[in-house]
């Protein structure tokens, strides 16, 4: 539990009585440190101590509200601030606002209630904000830049140790594991923890390009070189030149384009489809694959030269079902997380959810967790997530109502629904803030899985 900080409070008010009086109100929080200055100089001049909120008079002896509300936004843009005026006047309520005012008081018998309510609201905005930033800087300490991956379990430990040292050198690294135990996650860890951090990763997911397009995706083309290149094209290697290039689920990758790239990476050249310059390239590589690919190369898909050119450092992710208390620490972030990207108040697990969590098999792992997590946030009556609001079933994800089934799929389908409609189709928006592809949504939309209106 982290504790819990001072909420500081500057009262801005020149009516020695009134200010006293908005003091003791708000003081009777006792994680409230309040604050009382009588003119706008002496406000400003203590901006440096970083107030949570403020309130401020409207008409004070040496500026008005404008001017000050003008100077406190451009050196605390963050910080939230309540107007409180002696007269009613519509238009200068709306000129506050627009400048960026939370609210907009007038004097009467209501107000010291209204004040409470709104600084409540406010308090646990700024709690849930500080509590994101401090976990996240704790993240980034022990775990690296990039979105870190957490994890108590000693395999989960062996893991970061790997990704530090990959991340000191260029050697090519293979990701193994099941769907969902966050093999893209690992290759941002290395390439954000490395020299190349502030170039170029780019993430390829060869499973998802139509077999006739994966040559002009990696190694681009040339205009005209095929129907419909109607301008020339850099490929992935060039794009990723001089950072890091990430081929996910690479057994996928058709046998005669395992030969090319091969050459490829041998030379450190790459030719265009339909062209005839080389052009170098320095690429650090990071692979992935949900297969066993030795048993791949055993089998003759995939390229024995080539499989030994990729494999470098192996890294094995395991299994969530194996990490043991790791599910819980996981589904708390993303709890979190997911409560303040939507501005929900915070949500707490029940020891039931705990107890049912650590029970399931988790067959899509981390993403299925994340999925069946976020969806029980939504579903949760009041501030506590039970047991009975995470969709699990018989090892898999299932019910949100009499006799409904849903899939993982269904489930993250749904989520990602529920943010179209919110933010009126933002495909880049909901991306954002779900953390996933663009490409992923409209890919979806265009299979008839989700609705634009």
């Amino acid at each position: 539990m982290m504790p819990t900080l001072p909420f500081k409070i500057f009262v801005v008010e020149d009516n020695e009585w009134y200010g006293e009086l908005l003091v003791h109100r708000l003081g009777q929080n006792p994680n409230h440190s309040v604050h009382r200055f009588a003119t706008a100089k002496a406000c400003l001049e203590q901006l440096g101590e970083q107030p949570d909120f403020i309130t401020l008079d409207y008409s004070l002896p040496d500026a008005k509200g404008e001017q000050v509300l003008r100077q406190i936004k451009e050196r605390l843009p963050g910080v939230e601030v309540l107007v409180i005026s002696g007269q009613e006047d519509v238009g200068t309520a709306v000129s506050m606002l627009r400048q960026g005012a939370y609210d907009y008081l007038v004097k009467d018998e209501n107000t010291l209630d209204r004040l409470w309510n709104i600084v409540g609201k406010v308090e646990q905005q700024a709690r849930l904000r500080r509590e994101n930033n401090q976990l996240r800087r704790q993240i980034g300490a022990r775990y690296g830049a990039g979105q870190p991956i957490l994890g108590e379990h000693p395999t989960m430990q062996h893991v970061q140790t790997l990704i530090a040292k990959a991340a000191r050198t260029t050697i090519t690294v293979s990701v193994s594991g099941e769907t969902g135990t966050g093999k893209e996650l690992v290759a941002k860890a290395i390439h954000f923890q490395s020299s190349r951090a502030t170039l170029p990763f780019v993430a390829v997911n060869m499973a998802a390009i139509p077999r006739e397009l994966v040559e002009s995706e990696l190694f681009g083309h040339e205009k005209g070189a095929f129907t419909g290149a109607v301008a020339r094209r850099v490929g992935r290697l060039e794009e990723a030149n001089g950072g890091t290039l990430f081929l996910d689920e690479i057994a996928d990758l058709d046998l005669s384009l395992q030969a090319k790239l091969l050459r490829v990476l041998q030379e450190r050249e790459v030719t265009r489809v339909g062209g005839n310059q080389a052009i170098a390239f320095d690429v650090r590589l990071i692979v992935a694959t949900h297969r066993d690919l030795l048993a791949e190369v055993q089998a003759g898909r995939f390229r024995e030269d080539l499989y030994y050119r990729l494999l470098g450092l192996p890294i094995a992710l395991p299994p969530l079902r194996q990490r043991g208390a790791d599910v819980l620490l996981l589904a708390e972030v993303f709890v979190r997380d997911f409560c303040y990207q939507n501005n929900l108040p915070p949500r707490q697990l029940t020891d039931d959810a705990r107890e049912r969590l650590r029970a399931h098999p988790f067959p899509g792992n981390v993403r299925e967790l994340k999925a069946v997590v976020e969806l029980a946030t939504v579903l949760a009556d009041g501030d506590l997530i039970d047991g009975d609001d995470l969709p699990l079933r018989a090892g898999r994800a299932t019910t949100i109502g009499p006799g409904s089934q849903l899939s993982l799929r269904e489930q993250t389908t749904a989520i990602v629904q529920s943010c179209l409609d919110e933010m009126d189709g933002d495909v880049l928006a909901v991306a954002a803030r779900l953390h996933i592809g663009k490409s992923t949504i409209y890919r979806m939309i265009q299979q008839q899985e989700l609705r634009v209106s």
